[in-house]
């Protein structure tokens, strides 16, 4: 389908939502990316505490925790 039919197609409020591949849907800066840190054994024993406590993985508590950390660095002052 060439683009200006799909947009004719959605601007008419009609379905398009089969022309669309959404298994090669990406979002934007979203991609995954590896990074390798070293920590010492008492924080990830520590680490592995707070996980087990909250029933996730420690991936899972380290991401949380710095998005909030990188979210209160973007944050305006109150």
């Amino acid at each position: 389908m060439k683009p200006e039919d799909f947009d004719a197609r959605f601007d008419a409020g009609q379905d398009v939502t089969g022309e669309l591949d959404v298994d090669a849907a990406r979002r934007p800066g979203r991609d995954q990316r590896r990074v390798n840190v070293d920590f010492p054994g008492w924080m990830v024993d520590a680490l592995d505490q707070e996980a087990a406590r909250l029933g996730v993985t420690r991936q899972s508590v380290i991401k949380m925790w710095l998005a909030e950390r990188l979210d209160n660095l973007h944050r305006p002052a109150a």
